[in-house]
């Protein structure tokens, strides 16, 4: 355990990116209350996630994180939920069967709700008022009624997402993930994607391997890996208020767990020495994890590793580096140089969404699909050059047919972002893109198996 820790010792530090409240009473009371509600998930499933990653870490393995930029309570639907899960399935597949290694599946779900802003304020027409923090803070209509910063809202974001975990965990363990059902994955929608085509090839490749099991005395249905498979949750750990109220003892090690998700990460705009966020995050047993971007030295990297991972416990750190196509390649290797050279064994993931953020001639903000892939091209080859493990993608995407980012096989242009643009915040991957993603992961995934063997 952390050592001088409790779950509020961060407010001896400094905190950036949380909203405020008008009314303290109305927070510590909602406080209260979530600190009395059941855990959401439980220590030992996020011990079991971080075995998973620990796998990962040691280049057994590959994480796979996506979900929506920012959970909304309007687009709160049991469909919503199924379709993001069964297309991160059929990511989980594709990448599987190129690379031949597990592939642990973390959702950006059931809490991703909080966002960080540059501003506490936002003016419109001479009106000043909050700036949108994400449902569980306030309102995204600018309006002083639903713009104000509400503790309520917390315990409407818990309710949602108990319902969406409950909801997640029955598709995993209740037959919907069943590798029989391979071929059902894939979404109405997505018939005109020629990646729809490619996954069709891919489950029927599976479906002769599971027919040619059976054929040899292997029952796949007395197989639980191929009946059902581990589904993780994880979101930024923002409000802080929150993930205190969610934060519980574990009656098996005495150890604190934010109960809240199996999963938290510290976002660019908060890993900071002496963070609030930092503090938090270095007492809890969870696998944690943590973006990296272009104003990171790799000093205080070093520094901040230290801190939260003091024990060098493998699978409890994820850095996420979120560089920018452009940047890739010149910004990571000094981080990755410098965490291989000091023996911290971490996961490396890549989030290709966050530093490719362009505004459109028609006025929305989009990420094109080709600065994405080059991103991720960028981040395989730099792991490639220095010897270490590509590790992981953390996207930014949707199963809803949505028109967010241009570019992919489906073509998405700057004339029809407008069609279905619906992000309550940054424009996400729809479930073509996401597939197709997928399918040029896994290449790279082969690539580096074939390399691995060969060196072998």
């Amino acid at each position: 355990m952390a050592r001088d820790w409790t779950p509020d010792s961060w407010k001896a530090h400094e905190a950036r990116h949380l909203p405020a409240y008008e009314d303290a009473a109305a927070l510590a009371e909602v406080e209260g209350v979530l600190s009395s509600y059941p855990p959401l998930v439980f220590a030992g499933e996020a011990r079991a996630l971080k075995a998973d990653l620990a796998q990962v870490a040691g280049g057994k393995g590959f994480l796979l994180q996506g979900g929506d930029c920012a959970e909304s309570f309007a687009e709160f639907h049991p469909n919503n939920i199924r379709d993001t899960f069964r297309v991160i399935l059929q990511m989980a597949v594709v990448m599987t069967f190129a690379g031949k290694m597990p592939v642990v599946k973390v959702g950006r779900m059931a809490g991703q709700f909080a966002k960080p802003r540059s501003s506490d304020t936002e003016t419109q027409g001479g009106l000043t008022l909050p700036s949108y923090f994400g449902d569980n803070v306030n309102g995204i209509e600018f309006d002083p009624d639903i713009r104000r910063n509400d503790p309520q809202r917390m315990v409407r974001a818990y309710s949602q997402a108990a319902a969406t975990l409950n909801l997640l965990r029955a598709f995993a363990g209740g037959g919907y993930a069943n590798l029989r059902q391979v071929h059902q994955w894939t979404l109405d929608f997505m018939g005109r994607s020629p990646w729809a085509d490619k996954f069709a090839a891919l489950s029927d490749r599976i479906s002769e391997a599971l027919d040619f099991m059976e054929a040899c005395g292997i029952d796949p249905a007395t197989v639980p890996q191929l009946q059902g498979t581990s589904f993780y949750t994880s979101h930024e750990a923002l409000l802080l208020p929150y993930e205190q109220a969610m934060t519980r003892r574990d009656s098996l090690t005495g150890d604190w767990y934010d109960t809240s998700a199996h999963m938290v990460w510290i976002g660019d705009r908060t890993r900071f020495d002496g963070s609030a966020h930092i503090e938090y995050c270095r007492g809890i047993g969870n696998p944690l994890g943590m973006k990296c971007g272009p104003s990171l030295e790799p000093d205080a990297l070093l520094r901040l590793l230290d801190t939260l991972n003091p024990g060098r416990e493998a699978g409890r750190i994820t850095l996420i580096s979120r560089f920018g196509h452009d940047k890739v390649e010149a910004g990571l290797p000094a981080l990755v140089r410098a965490v291989k050279r000091e023996g911290h064994p971490v996961v490396w993931s890549c989030d290709p969404m966050h530093g490719n953020v362009v505004k459109s001639d028609s006025g929305f903000k989009t990420r094109p699909f080709d600065r994405i892939l080059s991103e991720v091209k960028g981040f395989f080859a730099v792991h490639r050059a220095e010897g270490t493990h590509a590790g992981g993608i953390h996207v930014e995407m949707t199963g809803q047919d949505v028109t967010e980012c241009v570019g992919g096989a489906v073509a998405i242009t700057d004339e029809t972002l407008g069609d279905r643009y619906h992000t309550h915040c940054d424009p996400r991957l729809n479930a073509a893109q996401s597939l197709e993603l997928a399918f040029l992961i896994a290449e790279m995934l082969n690539l580096e198996a074939q390399e691995t063997r060969a060196a072998a």
